[in-house]
């Protein structure tokens, strides 16, 4: 049966790429294991009980809301998002502007149906999303890695990189980036660099997709205007998700954009899913419209903002002695870690010994050995304290790797 299927598989299912995270589960679940590996939030901080509280709407509207919905979305939804990202999109949107998708993940999906032909060139900081690059890989695409600091993706090397592209007769369909605490490497784009990706995009005629999951989940500093709110002609697609601020159980996300791509975006999505849950749109609505989200927002943040401070001194007292560094970031998820002369995959098996798990940082990268000496690891899931025992273990797995210290 099997070689039944197998010979049959399509080009794409036989050079797919499979997600490093969710291949490795099974080894993260073994007993006792410590966990840096998902970027799951924390259980303690989900709002059981306030968003129970919308379940009447079941009772309320039970007919409506059993049936198949609309493709672009639950319209109270997309009133409260075109309201509440008003700021930070420099305008407030129509409904046309917005699509509701299966989580924000989907938004990569639909996109990349809508954009990449095989051979097309994507352009991404490097490291990036993997989830992002496994999408874009399964449709075809080439990537063009942008190095990133301290300020986010190094913007200014994007021009020569698109012309030297095209000199060659590629075609580069758009650009993708992280803004805000980027997944992996905890940067935030800076203003300066924001705006001279706009204006790129409208000098060279390349639409840019900027990801922002994380971008209400800052712990200091003022929030950043995005770079939709810089583009006046209609360049940029945003995508948001309520899985990193209410729950990624809800698969609730959203992406915002000019009528024309979102319309086909639309197109591509029932021809995906039909429709995303109206259930969990509805909930998610009802819950938003009493002001729930805003109020709870403080308190995920102040409980990741403890965990990432906790991990920050634990880093600072068993892995900076061996040599090994990283950037603070400002919100977000993640510390994308650098260890010289280390083969994080040969970490990765020494840690796991140790039952600690991390993310070797290859996959992250569109060159995979430009990552080798990286790891990415997640703050938010566990308690400072497991996050202590857990970063001593990794320092114990680099000194048996033979690492010397630093003095």
């Amino acid at each position: 049966m099997n070689g039944i299927w197998q010979d049959n598989f399509s080009y794409i299912a036989k050079h797919n790429r499979p997600s490093p995270v969710r291949e490795m589960l099974k080894v993260i679940k073994q007993p006792g294991m410590i966990s840096f590996a998902g970027g799951m939030p924390a259980p303690e901080v989900f709002p059981v009980d306030k968003f129970y509280e919308g379940a009447h709407i079941l009772k309320d509207n039970g007919t409506e809301l059993l049936q198949y919905g609309t493709t672009e979305g639950y319209p109270p939804l997309k009133e409260f998002l075109a309201s509440w990202t008003a700021p930070r999109m420099g305008r407030t949107l129509s409904q046309d502007e917005i699509l509701i998708t299966t989580g924000s993940q989907q938004a990569l999906d639909l996109l990349s149906w809508s954009m990449i032909d095989n051979g097309d060139y994507v352009i991404t900081e490097d490291p990036s999303y993997l989830a992002a690059l496994t999408v874009f890989f399964n449709h075809g695409a080439d990537f063009i890695g942008i190095p990133t600091d301290r300020d986010g993706m190094q913007v200014d090397l994007i021009p020569a990189a698109i012309e030297k592209a095209r000199a060659e007769g590629k075609k580069v369909k758009f650009i993708y980036t992280i803004v805000n605490f980027h997944n992996p490497g905890g940067s935030t784009m800076s203003v300066e660099r924001r705006k001279k990706l706009a204006e790129i995009s409208k000098k060279y005629n390349i639409p840019v997709f900027e990801d922002d999951p994380y971008g209400y989940v800052r712990y200091e500093g003022e929030h950043l205007p995005s770079i939709f709110s810089f583009h006046d002609r209609e360049g940029v697609l945003y995508a948001g998700s309520f899985s990193k601020i209410l729950s990624p159980g809800t698969r609730v996300g959203w992406v915002a954009g000019p009528r024309e791509i979102i319309r086909n975006l639309t197109v591509f999505k029932q021809g995906t899913d039909l429709c995303s849950s109206p259930i969990t749109q509805a909930l998610v609505a009802e819950y938003c419209s009493k002001g729930y989200l805003e109020s709870h927002l403080p308190v995920i943040i102040d409980n990741y903002r403890v965990k990432r401070d906790a991990m920050e001194k634990s880093f600072e007292r068993h892995l900076a002695p061996l040599g090994v560094t990283w950037v603070k970031p400002e919100g977000g998820f993640f510390y994308w870690l650098n260890f010289p002369n280390v083969n994080t995959n040969d970490l990765f098996d020494k840690a796991i010994e140790k039952k600690v798990a991390f993310v070797p940082g290859a996959p992250f990268c569109p060159t995979p050995a430009t990552g080798v000496h990286n790891a990415r690891l997640c703050f938010t899931f566990p308690t400072p304290e497991v996050i202590e025992e857990g970063v001593r273990r990794l320092a114990e797995a680099v000194g048996e790797l033979g690492i010397p210290t630093v003095h």
